[in-house]
């Protein structure tokens, strides 16, 4: 097999691989496509992954990084820890030409300064090509196009959302912590409001009354007493999949917490330090996180050459995890998995879960087939349940109907913080991260988070 990459305004040039591969393209390095590219017999298949991001998020841990309770490194995986095996792209794909097996992408990196126009080129777009696709690219946050979000807040989906978050906080306090400000002023700045009431928000919120309750009222004592948070949300119950005596227990943590919960609420439109609702009108916070559901990523919303979900305007695939072309067959070469995919008539919730499930099933799947093994069986998904952090070493486990950890019910408090402590320890993939996370853990236990804005 030959690799070619051809740029605009640049000769080609092709590197030779081994003829008896084929070849491998995973896009994404999320959920999905990292534990697809762990998996996978990288002896067998050629691999090649391609996202714009040289890592992966363990997302359960950035609401944790974003206060300060865990650093940044924690809640990352480096995709090169499986070089030479495959081959690595830090760049957006931004067209498939299925017909040609062809990926056309455009490098993640920023150029550096050029000493003459020519040399742009070492940067221009180039082609892929591929035997066998993975399409694993996630979803964007949904902001419903409401005018000035994308502008004014802050998202929370990858280890730098966590850090611009970490930075604004501490500039919330020392700009409410200057002489020359009013208590009007102060208590602006120190409004902390989250739209988005599910499972991220609610741990953000949690987590960050944590930061205010321990290291604040030591720190800022006076500035501790003027900080609110408040968790806002158009549906009208928080936490919307979990068992109603469970939402109920977290509301009655957060509302005695002191943390304002406001359901059935619309957001009109948002400005810098301002944000309009419906039912309250002009809302001033220094800090606004958004967390609000799903939007389609630009590329899958570019492909027309396969089924669309009407609603979710997902690929629609198979019970294995096929893609289907427009007149319902399967397409034998291309996969998709995670947020970017829908199993046709098989609801399933847009979770890591479902995305690391898929990845295991895909998997073993590929290493049957280039084994020329048959692998007929189709995927199923295993609900383990759900779990959130709702603050001062307490959280939530809601168990499924069929499956979920044995001996275990429906939980709530101290039982079921340790369960998502050790979750998400078990679940974190690198020797290395199995030490720092419970290291960061009992660090901050014994002497406080860190508050040094640098």
């Amino acid at each position: 097999m030959t690799r070619c990459f051809q740029r605009p305004g640049a000769r080609a040039f092709s590197s030779t691989s081994r003829r008896e591969k084929q070849r491998l393209a995973i896009l994404g390095s999320g959920w999905g496509g990292y534990e697809l590219l762990r998996r996978v017999d990288k002896k067998r298949w050629d691999v090649v992954l391609v996202s714009p991001n040289t890592y992966f998020n363990f997302t359960p841990l950035l609401a944790s990084c974003a206060v300060g309770t865990l650093e940044f490194r924690c809640a990352i995986e480096p995709v090169r820890r499986y070089s030479p095996e495959s081959e690595f792209y830090q760049a957006w794909c931004d067209g498939i030409d299925f017909q040609n097996k062809i990926l056309h992408c455009t490098p993640a990196t920023k150029p550096a300064q050029v000493a003459s126009p020519s040399d742009v080129s070492a940067l221009a777009n180039f082609t892929v090509k591929y035997d066998k696709l993975v399409i694993a690219v996630g979803a964007y946050s949904q902001t419903f196009n409401i005018p000035g979000v994308k502008e004014h807040a802050h998202f929370l989906k990858d280890v730098r959302d966590a850090r611009a978050i970490r930075n604004r906080i501490l500039e919330c306090l020392e700009q409410a912590n200057q002489p020359t400000l009013s208590d009007t002023e102060r208590r602006r700045l120190l409004n902390f409001v989250c739209v988005g009431a599910g499972p991220t928000g609610v741990e953000f919120t949690a987590e960050l009354h944590d930061l205010i309750h321990a290291e604040l009222s030591k720190h800022y004592p006076s500035l501790a007493k003027m900080a609110r948070i408040n968790l806002y949300d158009v549906a009208p119950s928080i936490l919307g999949m979990f068992d109603r005596n469970l939402v109920q227990y977290t509301e009655k943590n957060f509302r005695r917490d002191g943390i304002s919960i406001y359901t059935s609420h619309h957001v009109d439109r948002v400005e810098a330090g301002k944000i309009y609702i419906q039912e309250q009108g002009e809302v001033p916070y220094g800090l606004l996180v958004w967390s609000t559901g799903l939007a389609p990523n630009p590329l899958i919303a570019s492909i027309n050459e396969l089924k669309k979900h009407e609603r979710k305007q997902s690929i629609v695939t198979d019970n294995h995890l096929n893609a289907l072309n427009p007149d319902g067959s399967p397409n034998p070469d291309v996969y998709v998995i995670g947020d970017a995919a829908c199993i046709e008539n098989v609801p399933l919730p847009a979770t890591a879960q479902v995305a690391n499930q898929q990845a295991k099933y895909l998997y073993k799947k590929l290493n049957k087939i280039i084994r020329d093994r048959p692998h007929d069986k189709p995927f199923e998904f295993h609900n383990q349940g759900s779990l959130a952090y709702v603050g001062d070493w307490k959280a939530i486990y809601d168990k499924p109907e069929n499956g979920g950890v044995p001996g275990l019910n429906k939980e709530n408090g101290r039982l079921a913080w340790l369960l998502w402590r050790s979750a998400y320890f078990t679940q974190t993939l690198s020797i290395r991260n199995k030490i720092l996370v419970p290291f960061y853990w009992f660090l901050n236990w014994i002497f406080g988070r860190d508050l040094t804005r640098f």
